[in-house]
């Protein structure tokens, strides 16, 4: 249509022209009236064509930009997975197992000769974890921790917990003692073998990092040197964070040394986070259902229930009815839990009421915090009611 009017205007303006020279006679000096009016007809036809057409062209081109937005759009609403095409991971099997599971992490680390790189939030299991490695790797024990409280590591001499009130000199000047026996060793064992090494082995802990490479310059070169030559000279160190990355042990542009020389060992929240890493929504939902005895070592899952582990003899004794009952150990979610549900005894609480309350939970979906209602209520903390995405948790006496 548009190109038919574009035709007609050129004709009638072709037409106008031829008109219009015919109206003139030069020779007589004289203009034929009615030639001259078809040719000004002709003329403004000609013009409201060629508008028309133009205007007609503008209309085709926004038509044709809608037509293949609309189609994009279409295309878009055809392929979008349905809810009846979605893959979603239903309840785990309680009976279901990773294959390459570890039962003992300790072997795992000795085997591979390295050092730990511990990865937890509060209440995740940080310190027993690492009363237990160091029971097990053997040495005399220290460490460097700058905000350690009165009863943190009461199970080691209080002379070797060095740092408490954020006294960072002597943690710099304790790891530069360390980096000089290392220089030491290397040369007795060079000069008189192994046997030098008996009953010099040693176990370092420092908690934790980044802090540590913020305020003590000592403590990447500390970290890098024992993470290198330590193991060999029985100089065993432990890391702990709140983070995997190498920066935040102060090894920027050196991840190779913390993937090399350390056993990353990630408790809670890091080890659902490295388990959606490896793209294994089943092994996350299985680290979630087994609470602190399940985490990841390096990027294999480990199941050690160190719940009873420790107990002193004591604690072994009946209870009697003054006696108050063992503490349950909870992390920091749990603990959120069950403090809400003593201040709202009686009250369900749903995953989208704790979502709505605390930033706490912001890294969460509703399915991990339901998984948190169940373990609860296993461990006769509170109990669930409802089934899905209706299950909410109350808290009981």
């Amino acid at each position: 249509m548009r190109d038919r009017a574009k035709i007609a205007s050129y004709l009638c303006l072709g037409s106008a022209i031829f008109a219009l020279a015919a109206a003139v006679d030069l020779n007589q000096k004289a203009v034929k009236p009615w030639l001259l009016t078809g040719a000004t007809a002709a003329l403004i036809g000609g013009i409201n064509l060629r508008k028309s057409a133009k205007q007609l062209g503008d209309s085709l081109g926004d038509i044709e930009i809608a037509s293949k937005h609309n189609f994009a759009v279409w295309v878009k609403a055809k392929t979008l997975p349905t809810a009846q095409l979605a893959v979603t991971v239903g309840s785990i099997d309680v009976n279901w197992q990773p294959e390459n599971l570890i039962t003992d992490p300790v072997n795992y680390i000795q085997q591979k000769q390295k050092h730990v790189a511990l990865i937890g939030g509060t209440g995740d299991g940080k310190s027993t974890f690492t009363q237990y490695l160091s029971s097990k790797i053997g040495g005399q024990v220290v460490v460097y921790d700058s905000d350690a409280k009165p009863d943190d590591w009461s199970w080691i001499p209080q002379e070797n917990v060095i740092g408490r009130k954020g006294n960072f000199a002597a943690i710099h000047e304790g790891m530069g003692n360390d980096l000089q026996q290392l220089a030491e060793l290397v040369e007795l064992r060079g000069d008189k073998g192994d046997k030098v090494l008996v009953g010099r082995e040693r176990f370092l802990i420092a908690e934790e990092f980044p802090i540590l490479v913020d305020e003590c310059d000592n403590a990447p070169v500390w970290l890098k040197k024992h993470a290198k030559r330590g193991r060999r000279y029985k100089q065993f160190i432990l890391a702990i964070a709140q983070n995997d990355t190498a920066e935040n042990f102060g090894l920027a542009g050196d991840k190779d040394t913390l993937y090399s020389c350390f056993c990353l060992v990630r408790l809670g929240q890091f080890a659902y986070e490295q388990a959606r890493r490896l793209k294994d929504p089943k092994l996350e939902q299985w680290l979630k259902a087994g609470g602190k005895k399940r985490f990841m070592v390096d990027d294999f899952p480990c199941e050690l229930d160190l719940s009873n582990w420790g107990i002193t003899p004591d604690a072994l004794l009946p209870a009697t009815d003054e006696e108050t009952p063992p503490k349950i150990d909870l992390n920091e979610y749990e603990q959120f839990i069950v403090d809400w549900g003593k201040s709202h005894p009686g009250e369900i609480l749903k995953a989208r009421i704790l979502l709505q309350a605390s930033r706490l939970f912001d890294r969460m979906t509703p399915d991990d915090i339901r998984i948190i209602f169940a373990s609860l209520a296993d461990r006769s903390l509170g109990a669930v009611e409802g089934t899905g995405d209706r299950l909410g948790w109350k808290w009981t006496q």
